[in-house]
Parts: C-alpha cells; sequence; structure tokens
C-alpha cells in the first residue's frame, strides 16, 4: 500500500526536477505529468496517488487545484513550486514558504521519476 500526497507537493517535485535537468515544464505539462503519474500509481498499487480528486480525461487539467494554482503562468515555463501560507505548530505568525516536494519511499521514487524521465525525453526530442 503507497501513501497519498498532495498534489501541489508532487507538482512541486517535477517542477524542481525538470528545472535541474533544464527541461522545459508549464502548466499544461505539469498536468500532463500528474495525469500519466496517477495512470501509473493506480495500476501499481491499486489507488490514486492523490489526496485531491481527480478529474475525468475529458477536462484539459488532471488536478484542479494545481492547475488553478499556476494558470497565471498560462504557456510560460514554470521556474519554482508556488508558495502557501502556513501555520507552524506552536507558531502565532503565518509564513509564506514554497511548497515542499513529498519524501518518497523508494518505491513510489521509481515511479515519480520514470515520469519525470519520460518527460524529459519527450522535451529534449522536440
Amino acid at each position: 500500500m503507497a501513501n497519498k500526497y498532495s498534489a501541489q507537493n508532487i507538482a512541486a517535485y517535477f517542477i524542481y526536477e525538470m528545472n535541474e535537468r533544464q527541461a522545459f515544464i508549464n502548466n499544461e505539462v505539469l498536468q500532463h505529468m500528474l495525469a500519466q503519474l496517477n495512470r501509473v500509481w493506480t495500476k501499481h498499487f491499486g489507488q490514486s496517488a492523490f489526496i485531491e480528486e481527480v478529474a475525468s480525461p475529458a477536462c484539459h487539467y488532471a488536478v484542479e487545484d494545481v492547475y488553478n494554482t499556476y494558470a497565471q503562468a498560462g504557456s510560460a515555463h514554470i521556474d519554482a513550486p508556488a508558495k502557501e501560507w502556513t501555520l507552524p505548530y506552536g507558531k502565532f505568525q503565518l509564513v509564506y514558504r514554497t511548497i515542499p516536494a513529498p519524501k518518497f519511499t523508494a518505491d513510489e521514487l521509481r515511479i515519480v521519476s520514470h515520469v519525470a524521465r519520460q518527460h524529459r525525453l519527450l522535451a529534449n526530442a522536440v
């Protein structure tokens, strides 16, 4: 049984990974990667990768929250994950921080890395 993650956190992982490899990523590519990851994840683990609801294939997005977060970027390259307000335990002040990438298990990381690698290869082929 695999863990479920916030799609925002997985999107952050993909953005960091693609930028580190100097590959293009925008909202459309990100949504495609999330949809592909969810298909592979569901096939391998028998459940969705995300805690959020996944859209039907007829939609132009996989996860609406992630789509809306990066919609202002349009078709431009995304340099860094979005930021969010958080209230750390024991603190009285909100902190504006970058959405973090999750800590995957080895099996989960293999699947996520496979999806990222496929998209890097496609980006380089074009």
